[in-house]
């Protein structure tokens, strides 16, 4: 595999899940019915975490204090996506201003970083599993400043269920279980990780009881005091004495000068709707460019029978993925042409480099106008009106294996994501966000919410946000049923870290897709591959009925989880 951001896809990936029923025709059958309510849904990778997030919202919590209830459970339920070492981003639908609202809580890479300190791969990238991947974690950060816009329940209120749950224990459900008996080789001696996660000496199995004492402290600590008990107490000094025992750079000082960042959301037009994505450092651009990119041509009448189908959704991911590589960073210290990017313009010039008789093995970016100016996903919604998709994530399954002694989380290595080559947008500087690929989306029609949702996995996310929308709006799918159907997973592609397609990079079909397809696909060009079930990503998606005001939820069939509504 050719770039770290592919190998780090599949490397989280390997949180396998179970496939979705099938026919005996082979096509992929919904899982289950879409879940219906009025007064409050959840939808999370965790049926416990669902259910705190629903008891939150009967509280008289907000969408926005049920999700960080939710993420807080996930950080325990789900350590092998998500946790307080890592980073957020979210995105909320306000009633009261009837606007969406965005927040990149991501981190930025410590004061000390620097390019020539790194030891790079042999491909020029830096190592996922080392301390030279840490960035400050944006997490704890990201829920404080959300809940100080948004939330009606007190902090602690809100941290209380996971305290619990984390001092008393709970089994561990199948597609977790095999995620972590996964990890465990490669983690096993990394400094806190065994004294953390495998209890007994191994990863818990299906069904065993887990406690985290750790975390639980960790996030007494931050019921108690706040946010600064992580950026400036206890933690941030425990972090600091770490980070210099194993050779990191983060300190004290950068996570004490971590802020996170309201920022405006972008957005494009398909079918009738309009896709909330949140800007640069994230690749929601991508997806973005994607629609655009497929809005000229009738996907509803080629339908998934057809090797056309597939063969332009994958070719418009090549296309969109070129530009991704080239321009997305830190628009705080880049460059990012987010305008000359989305125009239908550009779109339409960037259209004429797909060939629909054959796969494209190499492609160059575009030239767009400056303009002016494994992860967890949930979602949840509110009586009142309120909607949020959140996403939160590690980077890659546990992040970089290295966890914490005593506080019972793991840091994430998102600066892997970095470019060692200098001069470039997306190059390693101190004080710099990465490139980063987690991305929560929101969905309007006509001016009103529709949709909250997301689909964890790297770079899987951008292609799988494009074929939700396509199941909804092309294909006339509900809601579960969009995240259910089979999918396509194009990996190697050139990435923000410097690494560049040359051969057409691998394409990976899950097994609902028609033999015929396939055999076609291969005919044009396209390098075909197997690839576990949990590279296909993990879908969470809350919906409101414009005039009924009735919520759905639905909940991917691919992990652990449930959607829940009272």
């Amino acid at each position: 595999m050719r770039g770290m951001l592919a190998q780090a896809a599949l490397a989280a990936a390997v949180l396998l899940a179970p496939a979705a029923p099938r026919s005996p025709e082979g096509r992929m059958t919904p899982s289950r019915t879409v879940v219906y309510a009025r007064h409050g849904m959840v939808a999370s990778a965790h049926p416990l975490a669902s259910r705190i997030g629903v008891e939150i919202l009967q509280k008289g919590g907000t969408a926005v204090d049920a999700a960080i209830a939710v993420n807080a459970a996930l950080g325990f339920l789900e350590p092998v996506a998500n946790g307080v070492g890592g980073d957020l981003f979210a995105i909320v639908w306000d009633p009261r201003t009837g606007k969406v609202h965005g927040l990149n809580g991501s981190g930025r890479a410590p004061m000390a970083a620097r390019a020539d300190r790194v030891p790079a791969e042999k491909n020029g990238t830096i190592p996922l599993f080392s301390p030279y991947s840490w960035t400050v974690p944006g997490a704890v950060d990201g829920w404080f400043t959300l809940h100080g816009r948004f939330g009606k329940l007190p902090m602690k209120d809100l941290l209380a269920p996971a305290i619990r749950a984390a001092e008393e224990g709970e089994p561990v459900p199948q597609v977790i279980a095999e995620a972590w008996a996964r990890s465990e080789p490669r983690f096993k001696d990394k400094p806190g990780f065994a004294e953390t996660f495998l209890p007994g000496g191994r990863a818990p199995r299906e069904g065993e009881i887990f406690k985290n004492p750790g975390l639980a402290r960790t996030y007494r600590a931050l019921a108690e005091e706040g946010r600064d008990a992580f950026y400036k107490g206890a933690v941030a000094e425990a972090l600091d004495a770490f980070s210099k025992k194993v050779g990191g750079f983060l300190r004290w000082e950068d996570m004490a000068a971590h802020r996170s960042e309201w920022v405006e959301p972008i957005s494009t037009t398909y079918r009738g709707a309009t896709l909330w994505e949140l800007p640069p450092n994230g690749q929601g651009i991508t997806a973005l460019q994607m629609l655009n990119l497929l809005e000229g041509y009738d996907l509803r009448a080629l339908g998934p029978a057809s090797p056309d189908f597939w063969h332009l959704l994958v070719e418009a991911k090549k296309v969109a993925f070129e530009d991704r590589a080239r321009f997305i960073a830190d628009p705080a210290m880049a460059r990012v042409p987010v305008k000359g990017l989305l125009s239908r313009e550009y779109a339409r010039e960037r259209a004429k480099r797909i060939d629909m008789a054959k796969a494209a093995s190499e492609l160059p970016p575009g030239n767009p106008r400056f303009g002016e100016g494994d992860t967890t996903i949930l979602a949840t919604a509110d009586g009142d009106g309120m909607m949020v998709a959140l996403i939160q994530s590690n980077y890659t399954g546990f992040g970089s294996g290295y966890a914490l002694p005593g506080w019972g989380f793991g840091l994430q290595d998102r600066g892997a994501q970095f470019d060692l080559a200098p001069g470039r947008p997306n190059s390693l500087l101190p004080g710099k966000r990465p490139f980063h690929t987690i991305i929560p989306a929101l969905v309007t029609r006509d001016g009103k919410p529709w949709i909250a949702f997301g689909l964890m996995g790297g770079d899987m996310q951008p292609q799988g946000h494009v074929q939700i929308l396509v199941n909804l709006l092309d294909l006339g799918m509900n809601l579960q049923e969009a995240g259910d159907a089979p999918r396509f997973y194009h990996t190697d592609s050139s990435e923000p870290t410097g690494t560049h397609m040359a051969d057409g990079g691998r394409l990976a079909l899950e097994p609902g897709v028609p033999k015929a397809v396939r055999e076609e696909l291969a005919r044009r060009g396209h390098r075909l591959h197997e690839v576990s079930t949990g590279a296909f990503g993990g879908y969470q998606a809350v919906a409101r009925d414009p005039v009924t005001g009735v919520l759905a939820g639905a909940s991917e069939s691919r992990k652990d989880g449930c959607a829940l509504g009272f």
